[in-house]
């Protein structure tokens, strides 16, 4: 009852909800529908067609990839400036904005919203003259298989559509989490675009999951609390201009992700976060360019979260206009800056501090009881009674751990070098293959102190964390193998993917794990002849076996570990065990 009073509500009182004539052209079935449904993707593929057709100097409409199961990935290029491809965008030096709709495809409003706003753009109803100065990229759909598993009840937590799409692709992956290991044929296919346009800004929309409350939508940029200095001013700006449309129209935005720091607790308050690289926000910063998170929230109904939408792309298109090329001009001195960052320090990881401020957010009246089903407490929410709630919210971000740049670049071994290359260019990353014989060389390497896997797949991955540091040491190189300079605009994103204390690096989702797996034993009969033929020949060794067994209770109970400590000073102990495989180096190859 609820949902339906608010829609009838909303469509009396706002514009955007009336429905459209069935003959109208260039309408989604959302529109014509008064924003209650939404259509399936042979829609988008007529759409995209369609307005190229009807405004042909002004919209490309193109294939970009292939999903798994077979369908085209789309986008519109739309411009006034006469740019409808990559090439022409480089050459006429026009600012690119990538609105990404439907990467969680349950999650549609993008969609529809984004044809909305494009085609009031294309009339000049909406951001005058915006297209003048820009390329608006439109990518409808990410998550296009997703999408077509279509059914009623796969946001059981969202009002409306009455359909809608899933959450996961069709090989399940959450392209949400798959930015840096890039293992989605969809998203090797969004990097490709990526690579191929350069968009100064990716915006990225969402529905967020949660509790209910009266905001409407939560306005997340990067670079704000990390990535360049210089960059973070201009994204705060972003982010303020943005929030100040929406609050202008009516919305009641927020600058951070409106989940509760403790589940289902209103009371807990709120904490934000900057996102590590594997999301879209923390990924894009690594490139030095903008990236936007758009949440409107699922306790709102389909209309009012889609009028949102259209009005945050609008106000995108405006902020892009006026600003865009103040800060193309930002993002190519930062690709400097970046490119310098030899021996640098540079984070590889963000905090949130416990500081913490009191807010006032508009909530409702809620209970928190004992569940006989759960056993657990159960929130229930009064939406009848607006309350203002008096809670924390914990909004200090800072530098965790910070690594200094390598001076020279990283070396990728040859046995690696296949498929680390593969994976740099997906990034758009310049690496080159040494072409020298084999060498001895003055290299930094990273010998694990503690390896720990995770206890259960993720995303496809079996995680690994590591502890320990890099050392000097000689080692070979072999010709074949591939040198990553530092000195390159990506340099943010080099030591993401290659430094192996990172939260999002190729070591981190287990794309090295078999350098840390024990291949190699010596039968404990053996062991045992060892340690004797050791004690004997070195007294000091004895002594220090000695100290071991008084000072650690776990070893001296355990036989495994008291003959590894032996068989770790033989010959045979294989070096390369928890010696990460890529090394670093001051030369420039």
């Amino acid at each position: 009852m609820i949902r339906s009073a608010l829609l009838l509500a909303f469509a009396a009182s706002a514009p955007l909800a009336q429905a459209a004539p069935a003959s109208a052209p260039l309408t989604t079935i959302s529109e014509r529908s008064g924003f209650q449904t939404t259509g399936r993707y042979d829609e988008v593929i007529a759409l995209c067609a369609q307005f190229q057709k009807a405004y042909p100097k002004q919209v490309r409409c193109f294939e970009f990839g292939r999903t798994p199961e077979g369908r085209p990935m789309l986008a519109l290029a739309v411009s006034r400036t006469g740019a409808l491809t990559a090439e022409q965008a480089k050459k006429k030096g026009v600012p690119v904005l990538l609105v990404q709709g439907g990467i969680h495809a349950g999650e549609i409003d993008g969609k529809d919203a984004g044809f909305l706003a494009l085609r009031e753009a294309l009339e000049n109803k909406v951001a005058p003259g915006a297209l003048d100065k820009q390329v608006l990229l439109f990518v409808p759909v990410f998550n296009v298989d997703g999408h077509e598993r279509f059914g009623k009840y796969n946001r059981p937590n969202q009002r409306g559509p009455v359909e809608m799409g899933w959450r996961t692709t069709g090989q399940n992956y959450n392209l949400n989490r798959d930015y840096v290991k890039a293992d989605a044929p969809e998203m090797q296919a969004m990097l490709a675009l990526v690579n191929a346009w350069d968009p100064l800004a990716y915006v990225d929309l969402h529905v967020t999951d949660g509790a209910k409350f009266q905001p409407d939508v939560s306005i997340q940029v990067e670079p704000v609390h990390g990535g360049d200095e210089a960059l973070k001013v201009a994204g705060a700006a972003l982010q303020k201009n943005v929030i100040a449309d929406l609050t202008a129209q009516g919305s009641d935005p927020k600058s951070y992700y409106m989940s509760f720091d403790k589940e289902d607790d209103p009371s807990s308050g709120f904490v934000d976060s900057m996102s590590t690289a594997r999301f879209s926000t923390g990924y894009f910063p690594m490139r030095n360019r903008f990236a936007m998170l758009v949440e409107t929230h699922s306790w709102k109904d389909y209309p009012a979260r889609v009028r949102i939408t259209h009005n945050t792309i609008v106000s995108l298109l405006s902020q892009v206009a006026q600003h865009g090329k103040e800060w193309q001009k930002l993002t190519q001195e930062a690709d400097a800056r970046a490119a310098a960052m030899a021996g640098s320090e540079f984070p590889l990881s963000y905090r949130t501090t416990f500081n913490a401020r009191t807010i006032q957010f508009p909530g409702y009246e809620y209970t928190r009881e004992h569940s006989e089903i759960s056993g657990g407490l159960w929130t229930r929410y009064d939406e009848t009674k607006p309350q203002m709630w008096t809670v924390p919210l914990r909004d200090e971000i800072v530098p965790d751990l910070k690594v200094a740049a390598p001076l020279g670049g990283y070396i990728v071994p040859l046995a690696d070098a296949g498929w680390v290359g593969a994976k740099l260019k997906q990034h758009g990353i310049s690496f080159k293959v040494i072409g020298a014989g084999q060498m001895a060389a003055e290299v930094e390497t990273f010998r694990a102190t503690k390896a720990k896997f995770g206890t259960q797949s993720f995303e496809g991955h079996q995680s690994l964390a590591v502890e320990g540091d890099w050392g000097r040491e000689r080692r070979t190189v072999a010709k074949g193998a591939l040198f990553v300079p530092i000195a390159q605009p990506k340099a943010r994103l080099v030591m993401t993917l290659l430094e192996p204390r990172g939260a999002d690096g190729l070591l981190a989702w287990g794309e090295f794990n078999n350098a840390f797996e024990r291949k190699e034993y010596m039968e404990e009969y053996v062991a045992e002849e060892v340690a004797r033929e050791q004690l004997q020949a070195d007294p000091a060794l004895r002594a220090e076996f000695q100290k071991k067994l008084d000072s650690d209770a776990e070893f001296n109970k355990s036989p495994a570990k008291r003959l590894e400590f032996f068989a770790k000073r033989h010959a045979s102990w294989d070096e390369r065990y928890n010696l990460y495989p890529v090394m670093r180096t001051a030369q420039k190859y």
